[in-house]
């Protein structure tokens, strides 16, 4: 390690150093933070394909490593940025035992703020994210201020407590689905899979592609969108899967109808939340609805595996409450400006920039 960094209220004896590129420590980190950010790993980052990354390790004397930041260049002259896998996930793990003191001496450190420049970025994020959480508590001692703006809410699905209420799932979308499926199967044997694990194959991934390309996602939109589609999104999660970690969180349930893909729905588990990625199904089939009867399999199949909370994100709230999903927490984007006279020149353009509601 490089340098002790300067104790912030009290004696912190916390090393920090700063690497090149997205080391192994990262998964150290990882494992030891909370269970929300279980994905948050080397393979995480690294899928994203961003160049010129560099990390700050932070560890106690002991060697534990308590946290790990990586930050990438960004086009504007001076700001770096978490990289991500996936919007809006671009946060980085921390020991989920860190003290406040121990976090603010490694972003204090003068190794760490040459590192991470006048300004880097967080976000999006939600605004209950646990890293975000502990940053905000102690961005005044360590000599950054924070600029949030709003993007947008997301949508959680509350299981236990639809469950504990005796509404979910209704029979009557029960009954709806066996119709739907009834009549999805006068074009072919049904067969629901669910992957995991061992399980993402090369033909797994070309399976979900090609549900994409009979889309509505290929029809109507540009494939911005898509995640297996097109080879450069396909690239980051194939990459991700292969950390058994994250091939183990990634989760897809997929529909074949005749033996061939129809639908799937593609989710990211880390402990008692199902973070819902993408869904899509073949149009030729819309008639029937497969997309809502394989994700009502889908969030059976997670129930009883334990999931308590199905995150949906942003955006598209009606089929989302149609579900049972309610308003979640915010989904916000932050800068940290390391010079105070600069932050307030930065905040309204920055805050402007976000969302309202």
């Amino acid at each position: 390690m490089q340098e002790a960094a300067r104790p912030i209220a009290s004696a912190v004896a916390v090393d920090v150093a700063i690497v090149a590129g997205v080391p192994d420590e990262i998964d150290l980190a990882a494992a030891r933070a909370d269970s929300a950010h279980l994905f948050l790993r080397r393979a995480w980052y690294e899928a994203a394909g961003h160049s010129g990354v560099r990390t700050v390790i932070a560890a106690r004397p002991d060697g534990a490593v308590i946290a790990a930041l990586p930050t990438a260049p960004t086009r504007w002259p001076g700001m770096r940025l978490v990289p991500g896998s996936y919007w809006p996930f671009r946060s980085f793990p921390v020991d989920a035992d860190i003290a406040d003191s121990e976090l603010a001496a490694m972003l204090s450190s003068s190794a760490v703020r040459k590192a991470l420049g006048p300004v880097w970025r967080m976000g999006p994020v939600y605004e209950n994210d646990p890293t975000l959480i502990r940053l905000l508590r102690i961005c005044a001692g360590s000599g950054w201020t924070p600029l949030p703006r709003r993007i947008a809410p997301s949508f959680l699905l509350d299981i236990d407590r639809l469950q504990a209420d005796g509404s979910w799932p209704r029979g009557s979308t029960l009954r709806k689905n066996r119709f739907h499926e009834k009549h999805l199967a006068t074009h072919g044997d049904l067969e629901w899979r669910f992957v995991s694990g061992a399980g993402w194959t090369s033909e797994v991934f070309d399976d979900l592609a090609e549900i994409e390309r009979r889309s509505w996602v290929a029809d109507r939109t540009d494939g911005s969108d898509a995640k297996f589609m097109a080879p450069h999104h396909r690239r980051v999660w194939e990459g991700a899967a292969a950390d058994p970690v994250l091939a183990e969180a990634m989760r897809a349930a997929i529909l074949y109808i005749g033996g061939a893909p129809a639908a799937f729905s593609f989710d990211l588990d880390a402990g008692s939340i199902k973070y819902a990625i993408a869904n899509s199904y073949d149009e030729r089939f819309a008639k029937h609805s497969p997309g809502k009867c394989l994700y009502y399999r889908n969030l059976v199949e997670a129930m009883e595996r334990g999931i308590a909370i199905v995150d949906w994100g942003a955006g598209d709230s009606g089929y989302k409450r149609t579900i049972g999903a309610d308003e979640g927490p915010g989904i916000v984007d932050l800068l940290f400006v390391g010079n105070a006279a600069l932050a307030r020149v930065i905040a309204p353009i920055w805050r402007r920039s976000g969302r309202k509601g």
